[in-house]
């Protein structure tokens, strides 16, 4: 009989693809002995045959579930339902990723009209009780029966302004009874029905909701962005109540065994007294820091201080911990590996390794590459004045600028037209995800440093101040007003998620720098990795950046990007509209130079590493005015003043444009094709690699430029352009008196290249894979077009696992690279080869890379360190995957 439900003590830490990430942590804490209240865990596979059965609970499940109760009733020595004793649990879901505020939970089922008035009897606090009933009828009623919480928070604060309080204390066990009366009515008047007072009713309903849960929009929004699976499936967890609202002896609270957002090894988070869990994410009060703890309940916090060592040396990982503490008693609700920033990521990674809890590899497998670009943002200029309206809770560094909105359909469509907005609320809830995503940065004047807000926003890399109180947001006026200050929908506001800072206006921000312990940890990346990174740069500023950030040299120079320069165009077009050779000639040797002072200065801040440098690529057309545009400029001038040289001019353009006009431009007169047709552009770019190599040897430098010939499809293309760097080359060294070291090379981004890598092999020295054309080419789609029309829509609906151009097709393109390393390799062992296209700084296919045997990945400069971290990590798994794969005679 297939197992669908396991008691705590049951399971353990390795169990998450059947308990979910809560319920494997829950059962590998009670295996250790941390004070966990009991329960059970539904397994994810309960879930999948939920779905099976037509979104109705099996019959097996549903025994299990009841067998498994009465285990939980005799280990408490309560039954679920009982007037005089009665058992109350939280109900919560439990993915095998942590998905934070995707899922719904609920606290206190099992209260009732009678098991309320035992709870009051038992506890001797009615109020206590009264509040908890009223909780678990909101919450139920939210998760389960689908009643916006609206109302039930618009008849509380009716209530509360009635009887003249500022806060939930303040309200009396009558008081709670009223409210209840006036929550019964809500939900009779929204599904027509009575509250359900049947416990086991009550249970089985809240187990359906969670399964439920699994498909409502925000988490399928969440795994859509996070990768995550569709078929997992959620497991569902029932586990006794604890209470934190209590009395003055009592609290709840959330904290991290390590600064979430620096790294810094000491214990954050956050508590309230006499308050259940949800009150500290949920953002309604305000919560203390958990180092107050130490004054408010010294013995409660030497014991959670101790609890929260063990869990992290036991994990070997900082965790985030869920506590309630009851009278005075500990319990530690939940613990899981604990989301943090990037830069947080590593300095923990670091000092694991110095602390002796993890080893080098451990450490640069425990940072997501994704992460780093958060490390490379800018900051606000410390120079720079600043308009300071408020200040709120750091809760996720990084700074931001951008119009103020209110809303998240708002913030949404905004920033899909391309507007650089900050999402302002009272609060975030999950359904608020769709817009924290198109945002810049969030701010909230309610809730902590543990709210759905700031977890979200850490998560996500994203600049956040939560609990900025001073700020009075007013949603429909759409107004956040502080004092007298008026802040209007679209005014522009910049945040520093560092400080807190609220500022007016949009401030000068600086470009990041690396932290010892990132450099430290891409310095082991480096001892770590066996394949090389490389940059792309067009110019030398970015050639010195890739630099900076340890690039072994330049992957891919687009030598096309140097002529769109101010100033250079009109020579470029003057090259084109030439009538003869000798007015071409006249236009190239101006551009020569140029060219030249470019290499000169990519060749020195590479300090020697190689320099793959591609001939001019793109369509000619390219560098000439739009051909709708210059008509009607023709047309005007044509009626306005017929006999104007400008005239004369402008049609001579016209007709070189319309002469050039191509039906399918990517696969017309571009790459080699136009070496071919006008061999004296290639000549000119050739002999500028060579004038800048002599004048740098001059300087007693070295130079290693690697000349690539762009969209080779056969051969005998490669064969020809090859001598025709050959010749220019020792043309050069024959005037300068220079011997050059340099190789040839083709990039690979037409399929037929790929197929026949045996035979072009023979002409270069190395193949670089243009993995951004050969996915165009493979897949047969215009990028522009496709990303702009039915790219999406395939990803949303599964057509394709995610977009090609962003992450390598293993499958269709992969298989192209692979037989092209291979091929080519047969003919030229000591071909070198590489990858250009975007796809060089993404994890995954860097991961490719590396299993095919590319010699090096060539990414833009702000992804150097990831494209380190992600190669080491490549290199790292797949020795591990031999160990696993050796097996001793």
């Amino acid at each position: 009989m297939e197992k669908y439900v396991y008691l705590f003590h049951e399971g353990n830490g390795n169990m998450r693809d059947l308990l979910g990430g809560k319920g494997a942590n829950l059962a590998e804490m009670t295996r250790i002995g941390l004070p966990v209240p009991y329960g059970f865990t539904i397994t994810t596979e309960a879930c999948n045959a939920y779905y099976e059965s037509n979104k109705s609970i099996p019959a097996l499940v549903e025994m299990q579930v009841l067998e498994a109760l009465t285990h939980l009733e005799e280990k408490m020595g309560k039954k679920l339902g009982d007037p005089e004793n009665p058992l109350l649990v939280s109900v919560r879901s439990g993915s095998v990723f942590s998905m934070p505020g995707m899922m719904d939970t609920i606290l206190n089922l099992g209260m009732n009209d009678e098991t309320v008035v035992g709870m009051a009897k038992l506890t001797n606090n009615p109020r206590f009780a009264y509040d908890s009933y009223r909780r678990f009828i909101q919450m139920f009623s939210d998760v389960v029966l689908e009643i916006d919480s609206y109302y039930f928070e618009q008849l509380l604060e009716e209530t509360r302004e009635q009887k003249g309080y500022t806060s939930d204390p303040e309200l009396t066990a009558e008081d709670w009874q009223e409210v209840i009366k006036g929550y019964k009515e809500i939900v009779r008047k929204h599904t027509r029905k009575d509250f359900p007072q049947d416990p086991k009713n009550q249970l089985f309903l809240a187990i359906n909701a969670v399964f439920n849960s699994w498909n409502n929009q925000r988490a399928i929004v969440y795994r859509r962005l996070n990768k995550i699976p569709d078929h997992l499936g959620t497991a569902v967890n029932v586990q006794s109540m604890v209470f934190g609202n209590m009395g003055n002896d009592s609290g709840t609270g959330v904290a991290f065994t390590r600064n979430p957002s620096t790294g810094e090894p000491e214990l954050y988070g956050e508590y309230l007294i006499n308050a259940q869990g949800e009150d500290v994410v949920a953002g309604i009060r305000t919560p203390q820091a958990i180092s107050t703890l130490k004054s408010e309940m010294p013995e409660v916090y030497q014991q959670f201080s101790e609890t929260a060592k063990r869990l992290e040396q036991h994990y070997k990982e900082m965790q985030d911990i869920e506590f309630t503490v009851e009278r005075g008693k500990l319990f530690i609700l939940q613990t899981r590996s604990g989301k943090r920033t990037a830069q947080a990521a590593i300095r923990i990674a670091v000092d694991m390794v110095k602390e002796g809890i993890i080893d080098r590899k451990q450490a640069l497998l425990r940072v997501d590459p994704d992460q780093l670009n958060q490390l490379l943002h800018r900051r606000i200029d410390e120079k720079a004045e600043r308009k300071i309206l408020a200040k709120g809770l750091p809760a996720s560094p990084g700074a931001a600028t951008g119009q103020v909105v209110f809303d998240a359909d708002e913030a949404e469509q905004l920033g899909n037209d391309g507007k650089k907005v900050i999402l302002v609320r009272p609060e975030t809830t999950p359904d608020d995800i769709h817009g924290i995503v198109a945002s810049q940065a969030i701010v909230t004047s309610r809730g902590g440093m543990t709210s759905h807000a700031a977890v979200v926003a850490r998560g996500m890399g994203k600049a956040c101040i939560c609990g900025c109180e001073a700020l009075k947001i007013d949603v429909k006026a759409k107004q956040l007003i502080v004092g007298e200050t008026v802040v209007n929908y679209g005014d522009m506001i910049t945040i520093d998620g560092s400080t807190g800072e609220i500022m007016l206006g949009e401030i000068p921000m600086i470009d990041p720098e690396l932290s010892p312990e990132f450099q430290l940890l891409l310095s082991w990346a480096d001892q770590e990795r066996k394949i090389g990174v490389r940059a792309n740069a067009d110019n030398p500023e970015d050639a010195r950046k890739a630099f900076e950030f340890g690039a072994g040299g330049v992957g891919l120079c687009r030598t096309e990007h140097m002529f769109m320069e101010q100033g250079r165009l009109p020579i470029v077009q003057k090259m084109i509209i030439a009538e003869n050779d000798e007015e071409r000639m006249e236009a190239i040797e101006q551009l020569l130079p140029m060219q030249q002072g470019d290499f000169e200065g990519i060749f020195e801040a590479m300090q020697g590493y190689p320099v793959t440098i591609r001939l001019l690529d793109p369509p000619l057309h390219e560098f000439l005015p739009d051909k709708e545009e210059l008509l009607v400029e023709v047309t005007k001038l044509q009626i306005l003043d017929p006999q104007s040289d400008e005239l004369k001019q402008k049609e001579k353009l016209l007709r070189k444009v319309r002469q050039l006009d191509e039906f399918n431009p990517m696969l017309g007169l571009r790459g080699c094709r136009l070496g071919m047709v006008h061999p004296e552009i290639y000549e000119m770019q050739v002999k500028a690699i060579f004038y800048a190599a002599a004048k740098l040897a001059e300087k007693g430098m070295e130079v290693n430029p690697e000349i690539m010939i762009p969209l080779v499809g056969h051969i005998n293309e490669l064969k020809s352009m090859r001598e025709l760097v050959i010749e220019t080359a020792q043309r050069v060294e024959e005037e300068t008196g220079r011997n050059f070291k340099y190789t040839i090379g083709t990039m690979i981004e037409i399929p037929r290249a790929a197929l026949t890598a045996d035979q072009i092999a023979e002409e270069a020295d190395f193949f670089s894979f243009g993995t951004n054309d050969l996915t165009q080419t493979t897949f047969g789609y215009s990028r522009d077009d496709a990303e702009g029309k039915f790219l999406q829509s395939y990803i949303e609906t599964k057509v394709l696992p995610q977009n090609p151009f962003a992450v390598l097709d293993q499958d269709g393109v992969g298989k192209l690279v692979e037989t092209g390393v291979k091929l080519g390799r047969k003919t030229n062992p000591t071909l070198k080869t590489g990858i250009c296209g975007e796809h060089g700084g993404e994890k995954s296919s860097i991961d490719f890379c590396y299993r095919t045997g590319l010699d090096y990945v060539s990414c833009s400069p702000y992804r150097v360190p990831l494209a380190r971290l992600a190669a080491a990590q490549a290199t790292i798994r797949q020795e591990q995957k031999k160990c696993e794969a050796y097996t001793p005679v």
